[in-house]
Formats: C-alpha cells, structure tokens, sequence
C-alpha cells in the first residue's frame, strides 16, 4: 500500500463535515449504514474466477473487488443482486454486455453480478438511470456511481451521507485496498449515475 494512497485516505478522514441528517427508516439510510459497516472489514483485492453458490453465494469474506462491496452491502438489507441479476439475464441475456464483452452465450451465476458492466445494465433496468453531472449536489446517499478508472476498467462505489468540507459526497468503494470511505467522487470519468432502492 503506497504511502500517497495512506496519506490520501488520512486526508479524506480529517476532511469530513458532519454526515447529512436522514429519516433511518428510509432505504437510502439503510444502504448507507450498511455500505459504512463494510468499511469495517479487512478485504484482499482479488477478483479471480470463484464458484460460488446459488442464491446467496458470495468470495471469502476477505477477499472481493468493487462489484463485492455492493453486492454485500445490498445483501445486509436482505437483496439478493446476485439472484436478481441472475434471473433478470436468464430471459434477457441479449440486453446485457455479457456476450460483446466477454464472449459468453448464457448467463453464470458466479461471476455474472460481480461485474460492472452487467451491474449497470440490471440498474438502469430495474432502478434509476440519473444524469451525470459535476455538480456535486445530484449525488444523493445511497447512490451508486460507476467510473472509467485508468486501464480502461470500469467501477463503481456507493454515496454515502458523508461530504468533504467542501460539500462532495464521500463514497465507499474498493479499488484495490479494501472497502474504504473517500473523497474520490470527481477523481474519475463517471459512466453512469443510479439509484437502487427496490421493494422487499
């Protein structure tokens, strides 16, 4: 772990105004509640091909990418994306990036909702596709923004209640060191803005 990365999460940390005041009953107070307890575990950035079960399977528990951190902060509220996205590709393969992308022909529950790609298209589908803006102030707690981040690999991250002093949403994500809370909303071109926050 560099020592510019240390000090960059040092700074987030020393930076942070009091969170937003939120109803707890709300989804979006859940999910962010949720998303901060992941923030709490240690996690090796690993995101090799791992068979897992189905529903409700998940990596080692110390191990996971992005796509992790959301998948299991969702699974804290009792949804399951992995079987929601599984059954979404299962009669509508063709809408998703699966085949273009990777060369698949039918969906894989154990990979299948640990990719961006696959996460975006189940998002827009059955969430709310919301405009990609600068201005800080559309990016509401409990939203999930995904990036174009260097190498040409997309991810994502969640918006929590949590802003810089200077009013940008902090967000929790995992981009390489475990899931950790930053300021990093603007650090990377943002491929797409959502919300998430189905019925149980």
């Amino acid at each position: 772990m560099g020592w510019s990365y240390l000090h960059k999460t040092a700074l987030t940390l020393a930076l942070i105004a009091a969170p937003q005041v939120m109803n707890a009953n709300t989804f979006a107070a859940r999910l962010v509640d949720a998303a901060m307890e992941r923030t709490r575990h240690s996690v090796w950035y690993d995101g090799s091909y791992v068979r897992i079960e189905y529903p409700g399977g998940d990596v080692p528990a110390d191990t996971g990418v992005c796509t992790d951190v959301v998948v299991r902060t969702y699974r804290a509220l009792g949804i399951d994306l992995q079987q929601r996205v599984h059954e979404d590709m299962r009669t509508h393969f063709e809408l998703y990036p699966s085949k273009r992308i990777w060369g698949l022909k039918r969906p894989d529950t154990n990979i299948d909702h640990r990719r961006v790609p696959n996460l975006q298209t189940y998002f827009t589908r059955h969430g709310m596709s919301l405009p990609v803006t600068d201005n800080p102030k559309q990016y509401q707690p409990g939203d999930l923004v995904t990036w174009m981040v260097p190498n040409n690999r997309p991810h994502i991250g969640i918006v929590v209640d949590r802003t810089s002093v200077t009013g940008v949403p902090l967000v929790v994500h995992n981009i390489g060191y475990g899931p950790k809370l930053e300021n990093m909303l603007f650090d990377f071109p943002i491929t797409g803005h959502y919300r998430y926050q189905p019925a149980q």
